[in-house]
């Protein structure tokens, strides 16, 4: 990635955005959005273009994954995201709240959001919260970046980070990834 990288979220920042989200005058909505960047890992693009036909199973109810269609990920890439049990209680309460729109996040009129509409709002967000450096992209860098962390725990490699996140090579999963100078140290000493 060209240029300066979105900051990783600490437990304290994601644990403030969720409780501004939650106090807005659409909390639902806005929980959601946060949970989609932090849980799930979409773009900015991915959660304005995100359909509730993604995300429901045969029978109309939420499914165990975002389906996520190559029209709205970035060069195509879209993928199935498991459904995150946080991410899946805000969905099931933004669904029983608006149950009308086609998309998951609608505008306040119930059109789709634009992606620069998801874009500013997360740079408002995070200037609430205090978190410079922060923008809508970091959430999907604490995404991978735990993912990857997280990875070995659950059977998993960084292949299957990469499918997450929607890249074509891992060498862009890789600089997603923030280091760990803690992690260094104990890594090391356990040689």
């Amino acid at each position: 990635m060209p240029g300066r990288q979105a900051k990783v979220l600490s437990t304290y920042t994601m644990k403030r955005a969720l409780a501004i989200a939650g106090r807005s005058t659409t909390p639902e909505r806005d929980r959601a959005m946060v949970l989609l960047s932090i849980r799930a890992g979409l773009r900015a693009c991915e959660i304005a273009g995100l359909e509730w036909s993604m995300l429901l199973d045969a029978r109309g109810r939420l499914g165990r994954t975002i389906e996520l269609h190559d029209a709205i990920a970035k060069r195509g890439s879209g993928r199935r995201i498991p459904i995150h049990p946080e991410l899946r209680t805000a969905l099931e309460r933004l669904r029983k709240a608006h149950r009308a729109a086609p998309y998951v996040i609608a505008s306040t009129r119930g059109g789709r959001l634009r992606a620069n509409s998801v874009v500013n709002y997360f740079v408002a967000l995070y200037a609430k919260v205090g978190a410079q450096g922060c923008s809508s992209h970091s959430g999907r860098r604490t995404f991978i970046t735990q993912a990857a962390r997280s990875a070995h725990r659950a059977g998993a490699s960084l292949r299957d980070v990469q499918l997450l996140a929607g890249h074509r090579s891992i060498e862009t999963t890789q600089r997603y990834i923030e280091g760990d100078t803690d992690a260094q140290q104990r890594l090391v000493r356990a040689l």
